[in-house]
């Protein structure tokens, strides 16, 4: 067996950091979890908008057209998308194509190939009810499709929040890691994407980024050639799914060279070891290669090259740094401020596990300095800073640390239980009245907010509102959708006509 270059710490032995710490405790939370799982599925919105045109394009274009061919995507998007790209006439802007005679959609295509094990049969089935007479439109826009595509997001940003709570229970008490699961999905930007804009990739991200973080924790003590292999097949499907997550492969890269480093100051001089812990690396990195090649195949077909993502004119050489972190513009910290427990719960996290949470920290100092450099680097139309929803699993396992450290330090746990539950309570509240504020255009969705705008929302107007529009999402979702996309289009418009005039 080839070791990996980390021990495992399951959990710390301080009792105050285990509530009951029954293995039946774990089944007991996640049925819990399971039951509000189901119990939002009614929110889930089943429309294709924005970004996740693209990003829905390559399963519908090859389900329904065998091709990589987006024009009728770019056609039938949400007028706010189609704004600048489709012409009076129907057309799609002749600058908008590359060299390859393909529409640039640079968005991934790891979202379409989790969708696809759920819409294939669907496409199947509404051909063969075609065959027999039966009018239904096998076209990858009419309901049946939408409906499973929205249900199938919000399946795997359940899952991916699942596995962050199976990851956090490794290092605390189970219910400390169901309070944080909790906690960050409602008090995030998670639910945004996982239930309102569903055809975005952010929650197929957070299933990807927990797999290679739980397999990679299961693995760790030691790993065949074959973990190797599957390693890399999760690190590749990660990188389909989200570019930005790349950071995170600087988890088994830190810890290859912790290894390597070890070995050299301990004076082993094994090369046959050493040849076999390569081998493995190689093995990892072919099969990330593997993985990756939907990207890169695309990528060739669409652009014309293999390393093409269609990014490289959005990067800017001035980093914003503490704009990404606290601006009123989805700065990511004064938009979900649960974030702020979870990152001390990672700095806490360094007495229980130093090398782990240092490789977190660290992921995510370099995933904070990719967005930085990235000229829409407040994501735009975003609800916080959507771009760190892919570290949900991250933030998880700091709120769970954050929360029983306290707990350790107040030494009650029902006093501690009750204050960090009455915390995540106010903080889930929070954000959701804030969502309904972004989502209705209270604020604007893009630029900087008022804050002091927003908190008299908070506590004046959300209240009187909130229930006639919940009503309207269950009653006539259709029309409150248009009524929120002709609002996306009017500021649009306002903001071009500011930028034309200037």
């Amino acid at each position: 067996m080839i070791q990996a270059p980390l021990v495992t710490h399951d959990r710390s032995p301080d009792p105050t950091l285990q509530c009951l710490g029954a293995a039946h405790l774990w089944h007991r939370y996640a049925r819990i979890l399971l039951l509000v799982f189901f119990l939002t599925l009614p929110l889930v919105n089943p429309w294709v908008r924005g970004d996740g045109v693209g990003y829905y394009a390559y399963i519908r274009s090859l389900l329904v057209e065998h091709k990589l061919d987006f024009a009728n995507d770019w056609r039938s998007a949400n007028e706010s998308f189609a704004m600048g790209r489709v012409l009076a006439d129907g057309t799609i802007d002749p600058r908008l194509y590359t060299q390859t005679g393909h529409l640039d959609n640079h968005f991934a295509v790891g979202p379409s190939m989790l969708w696809a094990p759920f819409l294939v049969p669907v496409h199947g089935v509404l051909l063969t009810l075609q065959r027999f007479g039966i009018s239904v439109q096998a076209n990858g826009y009419s309901r049946p499709y939408l409906v499973t595509m929205a249900l199938a997001t919000a399946l795997y940003g359940f899952l991916g929040l699942l596995i962050s709570f199976r990851w956090a229970c490794h290092y605390t008490a189970e219910c400390w890691a169901f309070l944080a699961t909790l906690g960050i999905w409602f008090a995030s930007s998670l639910p945004v994407y996982m239930y309102f804009n569903p055809s975005w990739s952010h929650a197929h991200s957070v299933f990807a980024v927990a797999v290679f973080l739980w397999y990679w924790q299961r693995t760790r003590q030691g790993r065949t050639l074959a973990q190797w292999v599957i390693l890399g097949l999760l690190s590749g499907l990660m990188l389909d799914v989200y570019y930005l997550n790349i950071a995170l492969l600087l988890i088994p890269f830190l810890g290859s060279v912790r290894q390597y480093g070890k070995k050299w100051r301990n004076g082993e001089r094994d090369w046959g070891a050493r040849g076999r812990v390569f081998k493995a690396y190689l093995a990892y990195g072919f099969a990330l290669v593997v993985a990756f090649l939907p990207t890169l195949i695309t990528r060739r077909v669409i652009c014309g090259h293999l390393f093409d993502l269609g990014y490289s004119h959005e990067w800017s050489m001035k980093p914003a740094l503490l704009q990404v972190l606290f601006s009123p513009d989805h700065g990511l910290l004064t938009w979900t401020p649960i974030l702020i427990l979870a990152m001390g719960g990672l700095f806490l996290m360094l007495k229980h596990d130093k090398e782990l949470a240092a490789y977190l920290l660290i992921s995510f100092l370099a995933f904070l300095v990719l967005v930085s450099f990235h000229t829409n680097w407040d994501g735009l139309s975003s609800f916080g800073n959507r771009f760190f929803i892919s570290l949900t699993p991250v933030f998880i396992l700091g709120l769970a640390v954050c929360v029983s450290e306290f707990a350790q330090w107040l030494g009650n746990e029902r006093k501690a239980m009750a204050w960090a539950s009455s915390v995540t309570a106010l903080l889930v509240l929070w954000n959701l009245a804030f969502i309904f504020q972004w989502g209705t255009h209270m604020v604007p969705v893009r630029g900087p907010i008022s804050w002091k705008q927003m908190v008299r929302n908070q506590f004046l107007v959300v209240p009187q509102q909130a229930g006639t529009e919940l009503a309207t999402y269950f009653e006539n979702r259709r029309g409150l959708m248009h009524r929120i996309e002709q609002e996306d289009v009017r500021q649009l418009r306002q903001e071009q006509g500011v930028t034309e005039t200037k």
